[in-house]
């Protein structure tokens, strides 16, 4: 079990016990650690404490990003986005395929794709000669809450058999080998010339998912895409959002002109070929729930609470609790973790909207 298969079941299990308030003791046994080793684990993958995590999760703080995105993506929206847009930390270039480009259907090309880990699971990374042209996740949701369900099942006919620090559930993807993943890189591009290469599908992704200290630059990176005119123009609004703030579907429409077309653009947001590198990630409700994510709703919180907890490192996050009149860097301490994270939250099962209008 890697780090991020951790923090996983750590959401995962705050999902199905908010009513019990569990402390940190029992969210590490959960996952089989040592409350030391709990506490090493989020030092490493997210650079914050245990506490300061779960922080990131509450609907409170969720509210406190959406008021701050909001504002952001406005702003960046009336300088235009005639050009190629451009992620504020992590700089992004995102170009068009031509109509005649699609046609060709990469005749001629050769992408590069490979498998890679990355903070958030196993993906799948594409490059052409255009840019980086397709970026999934491989694990799939559903595979993995049949697995637990197997897992629980299991443990409750041999709980006496059971070691005092082994974990509640299993973890692991739906297609191992990535096959689905890679037919649909091959469907977007028929007539292109596929060259699997993992190692340089992992220095790739090396740089999609560098973390730098605090918010400082990164080099940039060229994003490829096939899309209609309408979802480029939305995906571009997207590298309009800053890493550690939200926006909802109602408001991105409203930046965008369109606000009586919101179904449209939340159509446009679930279409994005490019996980994480397009964030479609930090388009949420306007409640402050979450709400389903193509590649997985645990894994839509975990990339939000592992981008605010670069912002809370850094000093940037005041007190969610009161917006405006905290000090800069300084967090909740909640002595019941589950107050904060009860249902509704980041944490919460989300109400569904209609998949067209999730990413």
């Amino acid at each position: 079990m890697n780090d991020y298969e951790r923090i996983a079941l750590v959401i995962r299990y705050l999902d199905e016990h908010h009513t019990e308030q569990p402390d940190l003791a029992t969210l590490a046994d959960c996952v089989g650690l040592s409350p030391f080793h709990f506490h090493r684990l989020f030092s490493a993958w997210a650079a914050i404490t245990p506490k300061d995590f779960l922080q990131c999760l509450t609907l409170a703080h969720a509210k406190d990003l959406l008021r701050q995105g909001s504002s952001v993506l406005e702003a960046a929206l009336s300088a235009g986005l005639s050009g190629p847009g451009r992620l504020h930390d992590l700089c992004v270039t995102l170009e068009a395929a031509s109509p005649a480009e699609v046609k060709s259907g990469g005749a001629g090309w050769t992408i590069l794709a490979g498998f890679a880990d990355s903070p958030f699971g196993k993906c799948l990374v594409g490059e052409s000669p255009r840019g980086i042209s397709h970026l999934s996740f491989v694990e799939s949701e559903q595979a993995i809450s049949k697995l637990r369900s197997s897992r629980r099942e299991e443990a409750q006919t041999s709980k006496e058999m059971e070691p005092p620090h082994v974990g509640c559930y299993g973890f692991a993807g739906g297609s191992e080998d990535g096959e689905g993943e890679m037919a649909a890189l091959r469907e977007a591009w028929p007539h292109a010339r596929l060259h699997r290469d993992d190692s340089a599908a992992a220095r790739l992704a090396g740089r999609v998912f560098e973390r730098p200290a605090g918010l400082s630059a990164r080099p940039i990176l060229r994003a490829f895409v096939q899309g209609t005119a309408f979802q480029v123009r939305v995906w571009r609004a997207l590298l309009q959002i800053q890493p550690g703030t939200l926006v909802s579907y109602g408001r991105l429409a409203t930046a965008l002109g369109q606000s009586t077309a919101a179904r449209a653009v939340g159509t446009a947001v679930g279409q994005n070929p490019l996980a994480y590198l397009v964030p479609c990630h930090r388009v949420i409700r306007e409640t402050g729930v979450v709400g389903d994510y193509r590649w997985g709703t645990v894994r839509k919180r975990a990339i939000l609470a592992w981008e605010s907890s670069a912002r809370f490192a850094a000093g940037t996050l005041a007190d969610p609790r009161s917006p405006g009149q905290g000090t800069p860097g300084q967090g909740t301490r909640p002595t019941a973790l589950a107050r904060s994270c009860r249902p509704g939250a980041l944490t919460g099962r989300a109400a569904s909207l209609p998949r067209d209008q999730e990413s």
